[in-house]
């Protein structure tokens, strides 16, 4: 009974140590496994992006540059094909031909020929004016001798002056046909030219947009029609992306912002390329609003966290970062 009775006891010690072995286990594993885990903040390689379309419909002719290449800025990209503005081109064109020679016609005045007839008509009118003058010179000296009558000298005189008019006005007309048409109808005329000229500047421009060209150096991410295709204006008919000019775009909760300042510099890796390591500065962060992620903390008797858009710049050109790949920064919650 007594060597039971040890051994009960013993076996009860056994017990106890055992089940504080497993306390002190469980203690041990809680402490690793239920610590908070290092958070996650991944962000998202960009670059600028220019989106090259037209200002006037066509169809898409030739294609220069294919999904991928590289251009500089002036290269040629697309090649389109627009009947519509060149027939108007063509109206335009004969509008301001019509509108050039009735300016030339109003500034050079009346043909050759008309200036001829007006200089006849005019010396006409002189040589009646000098038999007229004679004629009352005649009649006026018989007057005064008393051998006419005052109604012969006043016919004479009447006839006299009559002519007198006509040679004035046949000398208006010549001087009319010399100097063309008034100063306003040419300054009409020559309005006119200005306006058709600008209907044809205008469609020459539009003319232009059918060859569209690279504003920037840059690589062809995208292309939206394909050849043969009619296109709008304004729509989209490929993207350029500029990969010298990149950052990178987080979505960051604000709990998580204390190091995140206007400003500052931290450290990422690209799992794209090896986990390269790359130094980033802030330049930019804004409230993405309430449409965006956020975590409800009100159960806690706290608030409610907030979603942070935050931009970095890399300090300079990472080799082989594109559009779209995987930036992470690695960080602890606090």
């Amino acid at each position: 009974m007594h060597e039971n009775k040890k051994y009960s006891i013993s076996n009860m010690a056994l017990a106890f140590i055992a089940v504080l072995v497993v306390v002190g286990l469980v203690a041990l594993a809680g402490f690793f496994f239920l610590s908070p885990p290092d958070e996650i903040i991944m962000g998202q390689a960009e670059a600028t992006e220019v989106r090259i379309s037209s200002k006037v419909p066509g169809r898409i002719l030739v294609y220069r540059a294919q999904e991928g290449d590289k251009v500089r800025m002036g290269d040629t990209l697309v090649i389109l094909d627009i009947p519509d503005v060149e027939a108007k081109l063509l109206q335009a064109e004969a509008a301001r031909s019509a509108a050039e020679a009735q300016s030339t016609k109003a500034n050079r005045g009346a043909r050759t020929e008309e200036k001829s007839a007006a200089y006849e008509m005019w010396q006409k009118a002189l040589a009646g004016l000098e038999i007229a003058e004679k004629s009352y010179e005649r009649v006026q000296n018989l007057y005064n001798r008393g051998v006419v009558s005052a109604q012969s000298r006043d016919e004479a005189e009447v006839n006299y002056k009559s002519m007198q008019a006509t040679e004035k006005a046949a000398r208006a007309q010549y001087d009319l046909a010399l100097d063309g048409a008034r100063s306003e109808d040419k300054q009409s005329a020559a309005a006119l030219v200005q306006q058709a000229q600008g209907a044809v500047d205008e469609v020459e421009s539009y003319i232009n947009e059918s060859i569209l060209i690279a504003p920037i150096d840059g690589e062809v991410s995208e292309r939206f029609p394909e050849r043969g295709e009619l296109v709008g204006t304004g729509a989209p008919i490929m993207n350029l992306v500029d990969l010298n000019d990149m950052w990178v775009t987080f979505s960051v909760r604000e709990d998580l912002l204390q190091d995140l300042k206007v400003g500052a510099q931290v450290n990422a890796f690209i799992p794209a390329l090896n986990n390269q390591t790359v130094n980033l500065t802030v330049y930019y962060m804004k409230d993405m609003g309430t449409y965006a992620a956020w975590k409800a903390t009100k159960t806690t008797g706290q608030y409610d966290s907030k979603t942070f858009e935050v931009r970095a710049r890399p300090a300079q050109r990472i080799p082989d970062l594109r559009p779209g790949m995987s930036v992470i920064l690695d960080r602890k919650v606090r």
